[in-house]
């Protein structure tokens, strides 16, 4: 074991009692602190400082208050300001849209048949390209061909109450499945009994080229003043609207979208896919003399009750002047016009479009044509609107070759039913 250390080495360490007794020493330290303020003096100095701060923090608040309460008075009256100036001011220039790199590009090949600015022209992903098709021309401008569209939307054709779809290849399918499957009750014990099978069928929808060829004179194109962009949407969205409205209606399919009209027709009771079923009037040429309503309720019912929910009435102006006589057996008026601005007119209270290519009211006609045609039959467009310029083939003039693909037929044939004007 290690030796310890001898007690030499330890430190000492001396315990000294006070001096004097305790509560000696505590009297004289209390009467030290009185004569000195005591503890009360730091708390009353705290006091009087947070006064202090308070007060300057509430008029600082104060003054804070006022400025704000300035300055809105003062947007106030800048925006009464720009209001009254806005009202009294012309409307602003559109230079900087016509300085946009696409549309000075395309007015510049319109104008003068310059296409540098095309071909060298980047465009975002979201917009309409302006590059080269295999085929030659060029894209039309975002701009101009939302000006077509709209067009073509707000004319009196099928198009707003069909189904529209965009497709970039040269056709679009449709699957149909017009049949059901077996069903049968079970039993216990009993062979279950294998049922029938659905068929799909489809329906091929080819595209077809609609084309435009306006023209101007080179004099024309050369005034700045003309607005190009603008004269082109219009004289292009005015045919196209035209003729698409004819085809979706009578249309052949030959070079054209087959119409609704062009399918075979056969009464009701004998409908099958492939045709499109129709209720006759019982009069030939005109409605019953006596009950005149009659055949349109029979058209009505005649559609199917899954259909007839987005159904609506198809017929040109001259029809519905006759229609829109008619009365119910308590003297009330079947058509029924429409309560706000925009809305379509109602006959028995399906919305009704006028389209003035549907037959006249005639012997054997069928002048009215009752379904729902967002089901019943699909228009197929490709996006993108072309336009060629071709100087030469008229001189002085210049011509403008414009075309888009587009489609339709039916889809379903159990959703359009037609009223024919005859005796069966």
């Amino acid at each position: 074991m290690p030796s310890r250390a001898p007690a030499e080495c330890w430190p000492r360490v001396d315990y000294q009692r006070p001096r004097g007794p305790i509560s000696t020493r505590t009297s004289e330290m209390t009467e030290t602190e009185t004569k000195s303020g005591g503890s009360h003096a730091p708390a009353a100095e705290v006091k009087q400082a947070l006064n202090s701060f308070l007060h300057d923090f509430r008029e600082f608040q104060a003054d804070m208050k006022s400025r704000l309460q300035q300055q809105e008075e003062r947007l106030t009256m800048l925006d009464r300001k720009s209001q009254m100036t806005a009202a009294k001011r012309p409307a602003l220039s559109r230079a900087a849209d016509i300085d946009a790199p696409h549309k000075k590009a395309l007015a510049s090949y319109l104008r003068n048949g310059d296409d540098d600015g095309l071909r060298g022209l980047e465009l975002e992903g979201k917009a309409l390209g302006t590059s080269v098709a295999a085929e030659g021309g060029y894209l039309v401008d975002p701009e101009t061909s939302e000006a077509i569209k709209s067009v073509l939307r707000s004319t009196a054709s099928i198009r707003s109450i069909a189904q529209v779809v965009t497709v970039e290849a040269t056709s679009f399918d449709v699957l149909v499945d017009h049949s059901d499957i077996g069903s049968g009750w079970a039993t216990e014990t009993a062979t279950q009994v294998e049922t029938g099978t659905p068929l799909i069928e489809r329906v091929s929808i080819p595209l077809h080229e609609l084309s435009a060829m306006p023209k101007a004179s080179q004099r024309l194109l050369d005034d700045s003043a003309f607005d190009i962009e603008g004269w082109l949407a219009s004289r292009i969205a005015d045919k196209f609207a035209r003729a698409e409205a004819a085809a979706f209606i009578n249309g052949n399919g030959i070079d054209k979208p087959t119409g609704f009209l062009s399918h075979p027709q056969v009464p009701e009771d004998a409908w099958s896919w492939g045709s499109l079923g129709y209720v006759a009037t019982r009069t030939d040429g005109d409605f019953d003399a006596v009950a005149p309503a009659d055949a349109i309720l029979d058209l009505v019912y005649s559609l199917g009750a899954e259909y007839r929910a987005g159904a609506a009435f198809v017929m040109n102006s001259r029809t519905a002047g006759a229609v829109r006589k008619m009365k119910d057996a308590d003297g009330r008026f079947l058509w029924s016009d429409g309560l706000s601005a925009g809305e379509p007119a109602r006959l028995l209270g399906y919305p009704v479009l006028i389209a003035e290519d549907m037959p006249d009211i005639a012997s054997g006609a069928v002048a009215i044509a009752f379904g729902n045609f967002q089901a019943g039959y699909t228009i197929a467009e490709r996006p993108d609107l072309r336009v060629l310029r071709d100087p030469f083939s008229a001189k002085p003039h210049v011509l403008f070759y414009a075309t888009k693909r587009v489609g339709g037929d039916v889809s379903d044939y159990a959703a359009i039913k037609l009223l024919k004007f005859a005796t069966a």
